[in-house]
């Protein structure tokens, strides 16, 4: 694994726009950074892949295990949810898309940060941005991203459980939202399914048939959601989301892998596995070189780094919630920046990477995205 410096394409910016990603610069600063790029061996993106498929799977039966066991109460899960929760388990209704954090140096084991299992962004610039960054600048070499291509395989198997339209919805004003939504759109039209796209805040609800409607009251039975689950049982109209029987991906039960929470009881049920860092809920169990995360929390707020009697500390709104502290990870630093893989997982299998980096050790939403190749 290396980080290379090269030249941006000419007029990248119209580059990049062309494949959809306006977002390209994010309050003046640069998101898209081709000045760079890393590079990785085959055997390397072997591992990466190994992992993602095992840490995919010993998460789906960490969620297994919270249902069975009903530990709801220790990730802090509201009581409105767990019906949705079981519901959804139970019925096996469909989940498209998830992305681990990673932290890897092409020596140690990949190791888990988190899992975006629910809100997933940075997809449209890993499956198609960096693409076609590598076919302009090195198309001799080859990249971990078979994204485009599974994410139409797997909406191609949902043909038979989506009843009229599939939504896409996402909330206004959020430029990198709808990027991402309007790609995923597009990828469900390439595999068939008629779609609709809606914001969030547009969305209605006919009391009398307890189903949820558009602006023309057509009944949405089936939606894709670039929304948080956890912000949509908290509002009003979310009282009514068993009983309108609508279904939703990501399912409810992404709830709990999306939960921070999730990390010390993958912890538990697998000690010592290689590709996790030790996490738990006892504020007393690390003496220092932790991170201290909210149960939910977005773009690194929240997050307190303790690392050498020295705390670092991210702002942010995710306060009054329940706390996780987690190993502090041992990120490899490329000319003082800290890079994360982004893994994805694409109908249950993993798909490809994106790598993020920052000056800190922290992911937060100045984070620039970087491509990456390998030989």
């Amino acid at each position: 694994m290396q980080r290379n410096v090269t030249p941006p394409r000419f007029e990248w910016q119209q580059k990049v726009e062309s494949c959809g990603m306006s977002y390209h610069t994010i309050d003046g600063e640069v998101y898209w950074d081709e000045t760079a790029h890393y590079s990785f061996t085959a055997a390397e993106i072997d591992e990466l892949e190994a992992a993602t498929k095992e840490l995919q799977e010993i998460c789906i039966e960490a969620a297994g295990h919270v249902i069975s066991e009903k530990l709801y109460d220790k990730l802090r899960i509201p009581p409105l949810a767990i019906p949705l929760i079981e519901r959804s388990w139970e019925n096996d209704e469909p989940s498209i898309l998830g992305r681990f954090d990673l932290v890897y140096d092409g020596h140690s084991p990949p190791r888990m940060l988190e899992y975006n299992a629910d809100t997933p962004t940075a997809l449209l610039e890993a499956s198609v941005t960096q693409w076609f960054w590598l076919k302009d600048r090195f198309p001799e070499a080859d990249q971990f991203n078979s994204i485009h291509e599974k994410l139409i395989e797997g909406w191609k198997g949902l043909k038979n459980s989506i009843d009229g339209a599939l939504y896409f919805s996402c909330v206004k004003d959020a430029a990198e939202d709808l990027g991402n939504l309007e790609y995923l759109r597009d990828t469900a039209h390439q595999a068939g399914l008629a779609t609709e796209q809606f914001f969030i805040e547009d969305i209605g609800f006919d009391s009398l048939g307890s189903r949820y409607v558009d602006s023309t009251d057509k009944i949405i039975n089936s939606m894709f959601k670039l929304y948080p689950w956890e912000w949509l049982v908290s509002e009003f109209f979310g009282r009514y989301l068993e009983q309108s029987g609508i279904i939703l991906i990501e399912p409810a039960w992404k709830m709990i892998l999306s939960n921070k929470a999730i990390l010390p009881i993958l912890w538990e049920l697998n000690p010592r596995h290689p590709n996790l860092l030790e996490a738990s809920f006892d504020p007393g169990h690390f003496r220092d070189n932790f991170v201290s995360k909210p149960f939910l929390s977005r773009e690194g707020s929240n997050i307190s780094v303790h690392r050498n009697g020295l705390v670092t500390e991210y702002d942010g709104s995710y306060t009054g919630q329940g706390t996780v502290y987690q190993e502090l990870a041992d990120m490899p630093c490329f000319d003082g920046n800290y890079p994360v893989i982004g893994s994805w997982v694409i109908d249950g299998e993993p798909a490809g990477i994106g790598i993020r980096e920052d000056l800190s050790r922290v992911t937060t939403n100045a984070s620039r995205f970087v491509p990456h190749l390998f030989q």
